[in-house]
């Protein structure tokens, strides 16, 4: 039985290192033949259980080649987010509920060491000149990072994990965000090619929302994604260009930025453009690619309501342009066709809250159809929320793109 097993993974990885030569580039496999010899001598020495030697396997390996006491919460999938606020606090949501996890970094140096590693991967920088960075695992887990002096706490990091496989709309149904009349009407709406905004505040669902949607494109179209951190998961479209924003370097140079890769994407023939999250001045340059014949758009915002998501885009366009507002409302009425404003509410549970089509811009503001809207009806035993996404009765008032596509605009 061995005391301490942190000690004992760390003077088994001492012993890698010293085995290895490190001055050529190592495979998964030569490192995993050396931990596997290590643990063989010391189990000849001294009794190690089955158990046992698969943990000094994995922990040695992780905190060469893989993100140390993190990879275990990588790897399980029904942890959805992990928070490190410094080496010694580590939390993790796990169905929708916080826990504090037993398990440290050690030190500073150590939890640094592992976000270089998953940043470097992914060709971002982060130090202390450059202390916040976005950046991705190899799975497509979105990550945060923050370090001192900015965090206080030591370095800070946020992973929002994604499933394998991306989320369904038979799925969405499943878990009550929305129902089988609306799944159909959303679908009708993408092959229509209506632009459609996602929005809602953080953790409501909407990279998880968009992904569903996407399901809906037609096959033989050319869809361009643009992201600050790639995560979209998006099947069956064989035409797909991904794009990803680069951060400047060291001397500030080389800085791609979400509004630079919409402008490119314009000049490659795209059927349909889908901006993962729309932020700041970018917003700009996504309206007058929705206004200029790129319709079926998808993108996504932060917001609380449908109203302020309005608001939102008001504010992102002005960052980076002077225009009037007037100018501005009348863009984002002639651009946005349908706004999906999802919640996350008080039981954990992510719905869809409302389903807006914007109509135009009259009497200095934007008018909003509203056409489904969620009701709730009270809670059951377990204080789960019980409610229902329902029709408000109006039809959509601009039915063309549906009559083009020859598609039936009733429901």
């Amino acid at each position: 039985m061995i005391d301490n097993m942190t000690e004992y993974i760390a003077e088994v990885r001492k012993i890698v290192s010293d085995r290895l030569d490190l001055t050529r580039e190592l495979d998964d496999d030569d490192i995993l033949n050396v931990i596997n010899e290590i643990i063989k001598e010391r189990s000849d020495e001294s009794y190690i259980s089955l158990s046992e030697k698969k943990e000094i396997l994995d922990g040695v390996f992780n905190s060469m080649r893989g993100l140390d006491v993190l990879q275990p919460l990588v790897d399980d999938p029904s942890i959805t987010e992990i928070m490190i606020n410094g080496p010694h606090d580590v939390f993790i949501e796990q169905n929708g509920r916080l826990f504090k996890k037993d398990i440290s970094f050690g030190s500073d140096e150590k939890l640094e060491n592992v976000i270089q590693n998953i940043v470097s991967k992914v060709n971002r920088t982060v130090n202390e000149s450059t202390p916040i960075v976005d950046a991705r695992l190899q799975d497509g887990s979105r990550v945060n990072v923050v370090l001192p002096p900015i965090a206080l706490n030591g370095p800070t990091v946020t992973i929002r994990k994604f499933p394998e496989d991306p989320m369904t709309v038979e799925q969405l149904i499943q878990y009550k965000s929305i129902n089988h009349e609306v799944a159909e009407v959303l679908e009708r709406m993408v092959k229509a090619k209506y632009n459609i905004f996602i929005s809602g505040g953080t953790g409501s669902g909407k990279t998880t929302f968009l992904n569903a949607l996407s399901n809906f494109i037609p096959h033989d179209e050319r869809v361009i994604t643009i992201e600050d951190s790639a995560e979209l998961q998006i099947r069956g479209v064989d035409n797909l260009v991904r794009m990803e924003s680069r951060n400047a370097n060291i001397e500030g140079k080389g800085e791609i930025t979400i509004r630079d890769l919409i402008k490119s994407s314009l000049r490659m023939r795209p059927e349909r453009i889908i901006v993962g999250e729309v932020r700041g001045a970018e917003a700009l340059d996504m309206l007058q690619a929705m206004n200029t014949g790129h319709d079926g758009s998808l993108s996504t915002g932060h917001s609380n309501s449908t109203r302020d998501m309005l608001s939102r885009l008001e504010t992102m366009v002005l960052t980076g342009a002077q225009i009037p507002l007037d100018a501005i409302r009348q863009q984002i009425a002639s651009a946005v066709d349908i706004i999906i404003q999802l919640s996350r509410l008080r039981d954990k549970s992510r719905r869809t809250m409302e389903i807006c089509e914007v109509l135009d811009y009259k009497g200095g503001e934007i008018r909003l159809n509203t056409l489904y809207e969620f009701v709730e009806l009270g809670e059951d035993g377990n204080n789960k929320i019980i409610g229902e996404l329902r029709r408000t009765g109006n039809k959509i008032q601009k039915p063309e793109k549906f009559i083009a596509a020859g598609l039936s605009p009733e429901f």
